[in-house]
């Protein structure tokens, strides 16, 4: 079988394995969308009055495909990796001709493919809800790179995770503690003015920080920030971070 195959194979059992998860597949489209009715609809923003949600409504478009974009690949595949782990499938594997790169590039496929479509309907939902108006250019369409390099990204992670914490609750655990000061941490929903002048430099070692940059450059009138830059770094971190996460996949266990 040509590499190619054996890439689409596993990614159409990945898939499948995925759609017969049916709690999985409602959280993954659940959870955001209750990011955006609280945040969006409940609290709102309030672009004169000063500390968080001082923004336009725009602004935090970038903030809620993040929460997709870095949750959801890093809870599954780590969580993958850990399951394989106890039920010894990486010995399975082992003994075929797929590489452990083929493997997590087929997972990630599998997590562009669903995030990509949550991403669409947070974007609609949000349009629906907070009646955010996103600017419809052809620059938009960059959202598309910037949440498959990001959901690339986050899944070498998720691997290394699943590699090192001792079982899937243990991802999850790790997994919370590492999205959780990220996603708050690289200007999705904090702006840079609310963080002290002396931390401001240590957003640029976030990786989730160009993700949410670039999709506000395209998302935002106001941005303050080019789409091609960060769009450049994200695909960078994207390979950096996909290869060590390939090399943590385990060959046995």
């Amino acid at each position: 079988m040509s590499r190619a195959g054996r890439i689409r194979a596993e990614f159409t059992a990945s898939w499948h394995a995925f759609l017969r998860r049916r709690t999985a597949v409602f959280f993954t489209f659940f959870f955001p969308a209750i990011i955006v009715v609280i945040f969006g609809a409940l609290v709102q923003t309030q672009p004169t009055g000063g500390g968080l949600f001082a923004e336009p409504k725009g602004y935090y478009i970038a903030g809620y495909l993040a929460v997709v974009v870095l949750f959801t690949p890093l809870s599954r595949i780590g969580s993958t990796v850990a399951r394989y782990r106890d039920g010894r499938r990486f010995e399975k594997l082992a003994t075929t001709p797929l590489t452990r790169a083929e493997w997590l590039f087929a997972q990630s496929l599998v997590n562009v493919v669903v995030i990509g479509i949550a991403a669409l309907l947070l974007l609609a939902l949000s349009v629906l809800v907070t009646g955010t108006e996103i600017p419809l250019t052809p620059a938009t369409l960059f959202v598309v790179p910037f949440v498959a390099f990001g959901v690339v990204l986050f899944c070498g992670l998720g691997a290394i995770i699943g590699r090192v914490a001792d079982s899937q609750d243990g991802v999850i655990a790790a997994s919370n503690a590492i999205a959780l000061p990220v996603l708050f941490l690289s200007e999705t929903f904090v702006t840079p003015s609310l963080l002290p002048a002396w931390f401001r430099p240590a957003l640029e070692l976030s990786p989730l920080t160009y993700v949410a940059r670039g999709i506000r450059a395209v998302t935002y009138a106001d941005a303050t920030t080019a789409a091609v830059p960060n769009l450049a770094v994200a695909a960078v971190l994207a390979v950096v971070f996909f290869v060590a996460g390939a090399f943590a996949v385990p060959r046995t266990e």
